[in-house]
């Protein structure tokens, strides 16, 4: 049985995004916007009218030109950068193509680690009867490799940061899915314990790194954990 296949039933999807008002914003220049994401808050559009509502749509509320660049999961709050021209769009994306942005998470899992670091190094592809979830596949699946670091251990979890080597959808769910530690409140993988443990998804994008596309200087940005 696939580690997704094993996890409790994802409750039904109901789009509840957080009210409307101005974005955290980080930082702002001529060239690119980087915004705290809340949790809850699609990146895109969905594919229905009362998706509509998403980051990229209230951004451009006051940036007209911002455009997506890459993408948090709905319910992963954290660091996201959007180009404000064509020309930031194209170059950041490569970096993004290329692996060459550096990133960071920080989550609280379930269970206490014994380990203080380590890395997973498992291939991930679509569970298509199951999507949108995602699962390890030694046949099918595309590289997929995280390193992970435990920050604290207490009461049953362990608050851990993740650094992601690859971007594959769901990665950081799905790996510690895999290692026996789902992400607490994780409506798609985790079991009913450690779903009821929370009331999001305790997943948030603590760092950003890149270079900038006027000029290429290193620039990083950050946000702490609001859990």
């Amino acid at each position: 049985m696939s580690d997704a296949a094993s996890a409790a039933a994802p409750r039904p999807f109901e789009y509840k995004p957080p009210p409307a008002g101005p974005l955290p914003i980080i930082h702002a220049d001529a060239h690119i916007l980087v915004i705290d994401k809340p949790t809850g808050l699609l990146t895109v559009p969905g594919n229905r009218p009362e998706r509509a509502d998403c980051l990229e749509a209230r951004a451009r509320a006051d940036f007209p030109s911002a455009r997506i660049i890459h993408r948090l999961d709905m319910d992963t709050s954290g660091v996201i950068v959007l180009a404000l021209t064509g020309h930031a769009q194209a170059h950041i994306g490569k970096q993004f193509e290329k692996r060459m942005t550096t990133k960071s998470y920080i989550a609280i899992v379930q269970g206490e680690m014994s380990q203080a670091t380590g890395r997973v190094d498992q291939p991930i592809i679509t569970d298509w009867p199951n999507r949108p979830r995602q699962m390890i596949c030694h046949e099918r699946g595309r590289n997929a490799v995280t390193d992970w670091d435990v920050l604290e251990v207490a009461d049953g979890v362990s608050r851990i940061r993740l650094t992601p080597l690859t971007g594959r959808s769901h990665q950081l769910r799905v790996h510690m899915l895999h290692l026996g530690h789902p992400i607490l409140g994780d409506n798609l993988y985790a079991p009913a314990d450690a779903l009821a443990a929370s009331d999001r998804l305790c997943l948030h994008a603590e760092r950003l790194g890149f270079r900038h596309p006027d000029g290429g200087a290193p620039v990083s940005f950050e946000s702490p954990a609001p859990f």
